[in-house]
């Protein structure tokens, strides 16, 4: 009797997917990885002719397998052999757990993988420095580089040189350390964290300050960090201020300004900006604006978006030059 021809893991895999339907395989899919899903669909994509006995064979596997699984669970791996050997024969049965408990061995603080590398941080730099270096030897090259280096400065020599000397961790050791870390994480993770800081944040609290104060925290930042210093400077002022501003600034930035740039920022703007902007040209100059607008049709966003930035950027030069006045907190306020 001819032996049969042993089925690739990726092509079993395929094979079962393709005899469960398309509706069965995309809820299967969804619990997979991308990359998994990828060398899925490419298989699939590569499948030459499936006989009725490969097909039979990949589904008696996995009933088989399936049913291992639950063995198993139910009472262990001696339990599972005993059963299976039952059913399908010693040789078949070995097979199956083979394979079975082969997938089944999960590499330590494998429970860690997808953690973010920040919570890792907030859980681990409490710990002994060996505990620590342990755990990161666990982890993958790129995740563990992240957690050192977010490590408190005088903790991160301390972890390397310990990386460096280890060699060999007792079982014992690092199955306690896996379960202790395994009840911390799931009680940090499962906490609710508000959302706190940011961009927004930032720009918030500056936009506050007195003028030297914000000039002198962000010229400093410009030395240290030029691009944070520029997208708050970016944020601190939008199109949709233009409002805040006093007739006499609105006046001055229109001189800088091209009517067809102004044209193309106001499409779709809001009335209390049209009318701001309106009220501080000539009647016959507005007039002429507001036909602008209207005969040149539709705009993508992004042109307009383009256009209104232009003009918050000659408004932030004309403020740094001290020709106009951007009222903010800090007793800047006018008196008139």
């Amino acid at each position: 009797m001819a032996e049969k021809k042993e089925i690739s893991g990726l092509r079993r895999a395929s094979v079962l997917l393709l005899t469960m339907g398309s509706e069965r395989a995309a809820k299967v899919l969804k619990h997979m990885s991308d990359d998994d899903i990828e060398r899925l669909t490419l298989e699939l994509a590569q499948l030459d002719k499936i006989t009725d006995a490969e097909k039979k064979r990949v589904l008696e596997e996995f009933s088989s397998t399936f049913q291992a699984r639950e063995f198993i669970l139910a009472g262990g791996i001696d339990y599972a052999k005993d059963m299976l050997e039952q059913a399908l024969g010693p040789e078949r049965a070995l097979d199956i757990l083979e394979k079975l408990t082969s997938n089944l061995q999960v590499k330590p603080f494998d429970f860690l993988k997808k953690s973010d590398p920040m919570q890792l941080v907030n859980v681990l730099q409490n710990e002994h420095p060996q505990t620590i270096s342990l755990i990161l030897c666990y982890l993958a090259p790129k995740q563990a580089s992240q957690v050192i280096s977010a490590l408190p400065d005088d903790l991160k020599p301390e972890v390397i040189k310990r990386i460096a000397i280890l060699d060999k961790a007792n079982p014992e050791v690092v199955r306690e350390v896996e379960k202790v870390l395994e009840r911390k994480v799931s009680t940090f993770v499962t906490q609710d964290f508000a959302q706190v800081g940011g961009l927004d944040t930032v720009v918030e609290l500056v936009n506050t300050m007195d003028r030297s104060t914000e000039k002198e925290i962000l010229d400093k930042l410009s030395e240290t960090d030029p691009e944070l210093a520029e997208e708050i400077r970016r944020h601190m002022f939008v199109f949709e201020d233009i409002t805040k501003l006093d007739d006499r600034s609105i006046q001055m930035v229109l001189r800088e300004v091209d009517t067809k740039e102004l044209a193309k920022a106001l499409k779709g703007s809001s009335d209390d900006i049209m009318d701001k902007i309106v009220n501080n040209l000539s009647k016959r100059a507005g007039q002429l604006l507001k036909e602008e607008i209207e005969f040149m049709g539709p705009l993508r966003v992004v042109d307009v978006e383009e256009s209104q930035q232009k003009i918050v950027n000659t408004i932030r030069r004309l403020e740094e030059s001290g020709e106009i006045f951007i009222a903010r907190g800090g007793g800047e306020e006018l008196i008139v």
